[in-house]
């Protein structure tokens, strides 16, 4: 038999407990296990030989065995499965560990020896370690502490094996709870809890609500919180403003009198107790609740004066009369603070506007429509204040909300005016020069100011008019034209300027408008002024008709006839009259050839006192296809050509000749100039190629001996010297026998080849003069220098130097060798 020793081997205690609780699951020590059943059945007045005991008796359950009635009366033992009451632990236990829990044995454990252990969260599983069981007595031990609020319970089974591992017991839960003690305090959600209320609430308006958790069981006494408030600041109006839900931590207003103006914020500080608030065994922890309270309008804006004053030019608008200030103590920049100025009297016609300033709530007057001062001098308003937000339930405006504006009225300069303006006058055209038309004039405005008005003229587009400066009248100084171009609809627009003689001088424009009516002035002419027309008699009819600068009925109908002259006009022409506007012209011959011919056309129009004109009609006749379209028009047109036309197109195309020729005399040139340049000396045989390379400024060692002495004018060579063939380079040659082409004494750099090339050209076609002499005379500066000419460098003795060497100098250079060294030949 497996049992649990509950701490006491004494009958009574054992069996008390299914005395107390029979479906318990306690069960007795087993050496007093039939004194036990005897006791319960004693203790339940059943008799044992009872058939029906095994109904009455409830089945008491053992580890892994029971005990039920036989059918005769006797007890017998039942094999069946158990499950083990929870076993209850207190957390945070201080005994010495392992601390025994219960003992767990198998009756099988009298014939052989078996092993126990338990599996599960705490003994096998994480947290590992926690329980414990000797595995021979079946002992189940705690090794630390529990901690309910980290594990509240654990589920373990027992197992009982034999030596050799095989199961002998089926296995049985363990459950134990732990016992839950007052180990932590409440602790509130955050350590500020912020609220607002509005001003004025009523007693029992709800703020907010604040929450403190604890960690402790709550269905017990460590884990109920109450809530209380320990302070209020500031305590105006009262030291009790608000109360606080002991339960749910509800904070609700308990006065009246919150007034934001007065006090804007309130502090609480809070305290959250467990077991049930009890001071005395609970635990607690405090936190701030922060209670602001919001704006409402409770106060109307009121003026800060009760008259204001400004000041205005007159004809000024959109500009700033005055600045109304007033003070309101509701929160700034909200809808209960902000400010509307109302006029409510004094400005019947909406002259005057009010905005806010929406960062100081100021109110500015504005001018919006322009005031004269000759009509009104001031104006008195009366304006009101109101928030945008409306006032709340049983506040009213104050009597300082409305207050006085009044405006004063600045006289100014003004404008002389044109009445009416502009001015329209209805006139006939053609009326002559120095005709007075009208009398325009300005008043000036200022009635209480005596200034003298002049007028000027602005613009006159057809320059028709004239004004006179002091008495305002206008006159012609041109015969007046309705047909001018600057006539728009037949109106005609002067601009004329009347100006005071004030400082500065005020000035004002009218326009004069002149409606020109029509006479018969303009006679009617052919139209259009040309026309085509067929050769052969059909079809050769063409419909023209008269145009007349003039309106009806000074225009059409129109009288068409031929004239007179020449005379074969009519003889070849006729006119059919279609309507009073239209004719018809047709060939009066069988045919006419072809050509441009000019048919004149009296027009006469029907007007009072008609005019009458000569037009020209310009028909071209040519032959005509079964289109009756002209097919020869080149050849008209050609024929139409005059001698003027004629000669300038000749010109054109002499001009086109000679530029043409022009380029191709320029592109030879350039051909030749371009030959010219290739027949420059070869590179290796250039000297001056030859010099640069070296890049010295000074000679080598045989440069370094030399005699100054030879430096000399060309005037004071030695006589016996001066002679061909004995004269140096450099030297200005004595003799005019023959000239070479000049060249300028600073050539282009582009044309030093050319310039080389033609002087040594020239010095070896000419065989009565040096190739030297004309070489270097062109560098040749002139007498009169201080340091003086390279010419003069000679020897001490002109036939005694050797220039032999000049042979090596290449193949140029061979002649001048000869000529110096080769003696007189």
């Amino acid at each position: 038999l497996l049992y649990l020793h509950l701490g006491s081997e004494t009958l009574l205690p054992a069996c008390f407990c299914f005395n107390l609780d029979v479906t318990s699951q306690l069960f007795c020590p087993a050496e007093r296990y039939a004194l036990c059943q005897l006791s319960l059945l004693l203790s339940l007045q059943i008799n044992p030989s009872d058939a029906t005991l095994a109904e009455q008796v409830p089945e008491i359950l053992i580890p892994w065995g029971s005990i039920a009635s036989k059918g005769d009366g006797t007890l017998r033992r039942v094999k069946r499965d158990w499950v083990i009451p929870p076993i209850n632990v207190p957390e945070n236990s201080r005994g010495q560990f392992p601390e025994d829990l219960v003992r767990i044995r198998s009756d099988r454990d009298k014939n052989r020896m078996l092993r126990y252990s338990v599996t599960g969260p705490g003994a096998d599983q994480p947290p590992t370690g926690i329980f414990i069981i000797n595995s021979i007595s079946g002992q189940l031990s705690v090794t630390k502490p529990l901690d309910r609020e980290h594990i509240s319970n654990f589920h373990l089974r027992a197992h009982a094996v034999d030596m050799n591992g095989n199961q002998v017991e089926n296995p049985i839960d363990v459950i134990i709870n732990v016992i839950d003690q007052n180990d932590n305090r409440p602790e509130f959600l955050h350590n500020v809890f912020n609220g607002s209320v509005p001003e004025g609430s009523k007693p029992g308006t709800f703020v907010m609500t604040v929450t403190a958790v604890d960690k402790d069981d709550p269905k017990t006494a460590n884990g109920m919180v109450r809530y209380k408030i320990l302070s209020q600041s500031p305590m105006s109006p009262s030291s009790s403003m608000f109360t606080i839900n002991n339960r749910t931590g509800d904070i609700i207003t308990m006065a009246a009198g919150l007034d934001r103006e007065k006090v804007p914020q309130y502090t609480l500080i809070l305290q959250a107790t467990d077991m049930e608030g009890n001071p005395m065994y609970g635990l607690s922890n405090t936190a701030t609740a922060v209670i602001r309270i919001t704006d409402v309008n409770d106060n109307p804006p009121e003026f800060t004066a009760d008259r204001f004053f400004g000041e205005v030019h007159e004809n000024r608008v959109n500009v700033i009369v005055a600045n109304l200030t007033v003070t309101d103590k509701d929160q700034p920049h909200t809808q209960a603070w902000s400010t509307i100025y109302r006029i409510i009297s004094g400005d019947p016609t909406g002259r005057f506007a009010i905005s806010t300033d929406p960062a100081s709530n100021e109110g500015w007057l504005t001018i919006v429509k322009p005031v004269d001062f000759e009509q009104s001098r001031s104006f008195t308003l009366n304006v009101q204040a109101e928030n945008e937000a409306p006032l709340a339930p049983g506040i009213q405006l104050s009597r300082q909300s409305t207050t006085v504006v009044s405006v004063h009225v600045l006289d100014v300069n003004e404008s002389p005016e044109f009445s009416p303006n502009p001015k329209s006058i209805k006139l006939e055209e053609g009326l002559p020069a120095g005709t007075h038309l009208t009398t325009f004039t300005a008043q000036d405005p200022d009635r209480f100011m005596r200034q003298t008005i002049r007028y000027s003229k602005v613009s006159d587009p057809a320059n028709w008019l004239k004004i006179d400066s002091v008495k305002g009248e206008i006159s012609t100084t041109a015969v007046l034209d309705r047909e001018s171009p600057f006539l728009r609809n037949d109106y005609y627009n002067a601009t004329f300027i009347a100006f005071d003689d004030a400082n500065p001088p005020a000035s004002g424009t009218g326009t004069l408008q002149i409606f020109l009516m029509d006479i018969n002035d303009n006679a009617p002419h052919v139209f259009p002024p040309e026309v085509e027309m067929c050769e052969t008699p059909d079809p050769n009819a063409i419909n023209i008709t008269a145009s007349d600068s003039d309106l009806r009925p000074n225009a059409g109908p129109f009288a068409f006839e031929l004239a007179n002259r020449p005379q074969d006009v009519r003889h070849n022409w006729t006119l059919s009259r279609l309507s009073g506007e239209h004719v018809q012209l047709r060939l009066k011959i069988g045919a006419l050839a072809s050509g441009i011919y000019q048919v004149p056309i009296m027009i006469t129009d029907s007007g009072h006192l008609p005019m009458s004109k000569k037009s020209f009609l310009k028909v071209k006749v040519c032959p005509c296809d079964h289109h009756g379209d002209c097919v020869d028009m080149e050849r008209i047109m050609a024929m139409g050509l005059g001698t003027g036309a004629i000669i300038g197109i000749l010109l054109c195309i002499i001009l086109l000749l000679v530029l043409v020729l022009l380029s191709v005399m320029w592109m030879k040139r350039r051909d030749k100039e371009r030959q010219a340049k290739q027949l420059l000396i070869d590179p290796e045989d250039d000297v001056r190629d030859n010099i640069l390379k070296y890049d010295e400024e000074g000679g080598g060692e045989e440069d370094q001996d030399y005699d100054l002495s030879q430096l000399q004018q060309p005037d004071a060579l030695e006589a016996e010297c001066i002679k061909v063939g004995i004269r140096r380079l450099d030297e200005r040659p004595l003799h005019h026998d023959h000239q070479y082409p000049l060249r300028s004494a600073a050539p282009h750099p582009g044309d030093i080849g050319d310039f080389i090339h033609e002087g040594m050209q020239a010095a070896d076609n000419d065989p009565t003069a040096p190739p030297y002499d004309s070489l270097l005379v062109f560098d040749y500066e002139g007498s009169g220098s201080s340091a003086g000419s390279l010419s003069s460098l000679h020897s001490s003795s002109c036939g005694d130097q050797d220039y032999d060497y000049l042979g090596d100098w290449g193949p140029r250079f061979r002649k001048l060798a000869d000529l110096y060294g080769g003696g007189h030949d």
